[in-house]
């Protein structure tokens, strides 16, 4: 049986040994969580960091380009004007062309009121409103030259044609009291317009028709009862 002096010395050692061994584990469990709650706030930095360095986006949506629409001091980026394009109106001022024979049909009708009178029909068959300038140029057959217009039929304004509609002209064909001399029949009539040479050929509805020195035009109206007055 050990004696009491022997049995303090390893008492001793004993409780030496176990607070050793309590301060290792308190040290292993501390730094155990130390290593978890580091491991845990890690990728909290680099996820704010890998943010933080991360480009602005290169693509649009859906995989488009960028939308340009906003900057860092809110405006926007600056667009392109769009050009003035045509609206494919023929009625439209820069379509407007001046009628011509190319573009017309024209005819001439005699009538009984005023006596002695032609009526001049001319008909827009293009596909532009044309504009019909001062008055008819007119040759009938075996005319020598062109008549004189009337200038107190001088309208107000050009008349203008949409395509298919009809303007007018006065023809004033002999004097009723013989003050024109003899005159001559015609069977043909031909209708030019200022500034071209080009002359058409008007239908006559008329197997002849006769003329004299009295022979006089007036400018282009758009109404028949203005021609003939």
């Amino acid at each position: 049986m050990p004696t009491p002096s022997l049995r303090r010395p390893r008492t001793r050692l004993f409780a030496a040994t176990t607070l050793a061994l309590a301060a290792l584990s308190l040290t292993a469990c501390d730094s155990s969580a130390s290593g978890v709650r580091d491991a845990g706030a890690a990728p909290s930095r680099d996820a704010s960091s890998a943010a933080d360095a991360a480009p602005g986006p290169t693509t649009g949506p859906r995989g488009g380009p960028p939308d340009s629409k906003g900057s860092a001091g809110g405006s926007s980026a600056p667009t392109a004007a769009k050009k003035h394009t045509t609206t494919g109106d023929p009625f439209a001022p820069d379509r407007r062309v001046p009628c011509t024979a190319a573009n017309t049909r024209i005819s001439a009708a005699p009538v009984q009121r005023p006596l002695n009178h032609m009526l001049l029909t001319v008909t827009n068959t293009g596909s532009k409103m044309c504009d019909l300038p001062g008055h008819p140029i007119v040759r009938f057959e075996h005319a020598q030259s062109v008549p004189p217009v009337i200038e107190d039929t001088k309208p107000q304004a050009a008349v203008s044609l949409k395509p298919g509609a009809k303007g007018y002209a006065g023809v004033v064909l002999s004097a009723g009291d013989g003050s024109g001399g003899e005159g001559y029949s015609a069977r043909s009539l031909q209708v030019g317009f200022p500034g071209t040479d080009a002359m058409a050929d008007a239908a006559l509805q008329a197997r002849e028709v006769h003329v004299d020195a009295a022979l006089r035009v007036t400018y282009w109206q758009s109404d028949p009862a203005d021609a003939l007055n």
